[in-house]
């Protein structure tokens, strides 16, 4: 249901009379090539287990140590929940002349954009089917915000992109609750609670804030702390030397990003919250 909830059709923030619908094709493209790339592996490595049994059990005593160490190597897909405020005004400095137009935004979208992360991992047996994870990452990330402004009369259009970059330190608490093992394979749920550095917010920070009408060169600036939760599922598959795991988890923010700035473009928003699509790769010994 949650990733229901994430794919299905999705409308811009309406900030006046406008109706406009779209469809987040991004996250969907994204989501259809990582599922598409995790059922081909999962089938191959299926087979691989199954030639394999006529010869034991691959890493039997795995999950009897109480803890193990790894690595993650991962991909992702971020974007921005946003809630607005009504009736932002935005006097028109484009125009030439002494035209006074001013303009109203109409519609904010928030587009996903892709990016990648690896981190380390380490697991600790609290029992025989439940382990806690702390698996530290740094992660790339980019989303962009698009307004859409209009005049009063709907005759003038313009389009503003703003976009903002983050460098995250990650440093997630999961629970993993994992299926009785079958043969060289094991399914399991994931969940938990994180904290989230953005290294890049400084600079965002520091940069220009005029106001006025240079505001059309100011960006969005976001605050540095964030605190999210966390939902996820994933496969294990015993190798002779290692286990990989692959993994897809939704991650979604808690905090209000949003560092107020005097531009239409802060303005007009009210909250900023983060939300990551995340499919994982894990190799432990």
């Amino acid at each position: 249901m949650v990733f229901y909830w994430f794919l299905r059709k999705r409308y811009p923030l309406k900030i006046n009379n406008f109706t406009q619908y779209k469809i987040r094709l991004p996250v969907i493209f994204y989501l259809k090539k990582f599922l598409f790339i995790f059922i081909i592996l999962l089938f191959s490595l299926s087979y691989f287990s199954q030639e394999n049994d006529g010869y034991g059990i691959n890493l039997p005593k795995f999950y009897k140590t109480k803890i193990h160490f790894g690595f993650t190597i991962a991909g992702n897909t971020t974007d921005y929940r946003l809630n607005t405020k009504p009736n932002s005004l935005f006097p028109d400095t484009l125009l030439k002349g002494k035209d006074t137009t001013r303009l109203r935004v109409s519609t904010i979208y928030t587009q996903p954009a892709p990016g990648f992360a690896i981190g380390l991992v380490t697991d600790a047996r609290l029992h025989d089917y439940v382990r806690l994870r702390f698996t530290p990452s740094i992660s790339f990330a980019s989303r962009k915000i698009e307004y859409t402004l209009a005049n009063k009369t709907r005759d003038t259009f313009k389009v503003f992109q703003k976009t903002v970059e983050s460098t995250f330190l990650i440093f997630p608490f999961e629970t993993k609750i994992q299926s009785k093992r079958l043969g060289n394979f094991s399914a399991y749920i994931i969940g938990g609670y994180g904290y989230a550095l953005d290294l890049a917010s400084r600079k965002k920070a520091a940069g220009v804030v005029t106001g006025g009408p240079n505001q059309l060169e100011n960006n969005i600036r976001v605050k540095r702390d964030d605190f999210y939760y966390s939902v996820g599922a994933g496969t294990d598959f015993y190798l002779q030397y290692f286990k990989l795991g692959f993994e897809i988890k939704l991650q979604v923010g808690t905090r209000n990003l949003l560092n107020p700035g005097n531009n239409i473009f802060s303005n007009s928003i009210d909250k900023i919250r983060s939300r990551m699509v995340v499919f994982c790769l894990t190799f432990e010994g």
